[in-house]
């Protein structure tokens, strides 16, 4: 899969497209981010959250772009001196939609629906409709597709796939929808003892490095966020050393990337990108 061809074939088609809407768009939502920047419509943006760019967006670091804050903490004055006329989130925003919407319009951008690839879809078109941008956004959905059917072909889909996120020390459960849905890959049992556990509106299922041994996955993937928010990033060979200490000696560990994985995802590039990413450790 060629990231460069998807995209120089969508910035042909956009332009002979009419004109596009002038937009001042400041997004705090990365795949929304990417998904214009694959669509051609970068110019579109003026302002970004910078602390939490991924390095695949790492040109929306420059100066030529304002920096609004976190992803969880806008900055409102620098947003506010950006003029924008439309404002991406998703729901890490929802608590602060009022006052953003003080400031200028505000979509959310979160996915919906039942299925990963509907909402994911629905998203790419909503936005790119914002931009008459509709013809380019179906032809960049069809190549991913078929990419992804690619993709399920050529891999051993009867490997049981484990995803974690480590927090801290700790690892927690992952049901992520791109490793289950969109490359149909199982999970294995969790072991007795394992209960899942709420806070607030969280539900989340702590795990062992002794359990997951126990589990006896072919795969562990790991999203560490940690290292995603900048609190200390995980130390392989500790883990690694706590799976074999447990029995786990036969278990392949893969790390995804932290930023893409736990702050990003939902655009048209970083849904590529996480699909390799687990194709390659496979």
């Amino acid at each position: 899969m060629d990231l460069i061809k998807v995209l120089s074939a969508t910035g042909l088609l956009l332009a002979g497209q009419m004109a596009l809407a002038a937009e001042r768009v400041a997004s705090f939502d990365h795949g929304s981010l990417d998904t214009l920047d694959a669509l051609g419509l970068g110019e579109q943006v003026v302002a970004v959250p910078k602390q939490a760019l991924p390095g695949y967006l790492a040109r929306y670091a420059a100066d030529g772009y304002v920096d609004i804050g976190g992803l969880r903490s806008p900055d409102f004055a620098a947003l506010t001196a950006a003029a924008p006329s439309l404002i991406l989130i998703t729901g890490r925003q929802g608590d602060l939609q009022a006052r953003l919407e003080a400031v200028a319009p505000v979509r959310d951008m979160s996915l919906a629906g039942e299925g990963y690839w509907e909402g994911f879809s629905h998203k790419v078109r909503t936005l790119a409709g914002e931009f008459e941008a509709s013809a380019a956004a179906d032809q960049a959905l069809a190549e991913l597709e078929r990419d992804i059917a690619e993709l399920r072909n050529g891999m051993d889909t009867d490997s049981r796939v484990l995803v974690v996120t480590h927090n801290d020390g700790r690892y927690s459960l992952r049901n992520d929808p791109v490793v289950s849905g969109l490359l149909g890959l199982e999970a294995p049992a969790l072991p007795a003892g394992v209960e899942s556990r709420s806070s607030g509106n969280r539900t989340f299922t702590p795990l062992t490095p002794a359990q997951i041994a126990q589990a006896a996955p072919d795969v562990l993937l790991v999203v560490d966020r940690s290292a995603a928010i900048g609190t200390g990033a995980l130390d392989p060979a500790a883990l690694r050393g706590e799976l074999d200490a447990a029995g786990g000696e036969s278990v392949k560990l893969g790390y995804l990337s932290p930023a893409l994985w736990y702050l990003s995802g939902g655009g048209l590039q970083s849904l590529r990108l996480q699909l390799e990413e687990v194709a390659e450790a496979l």
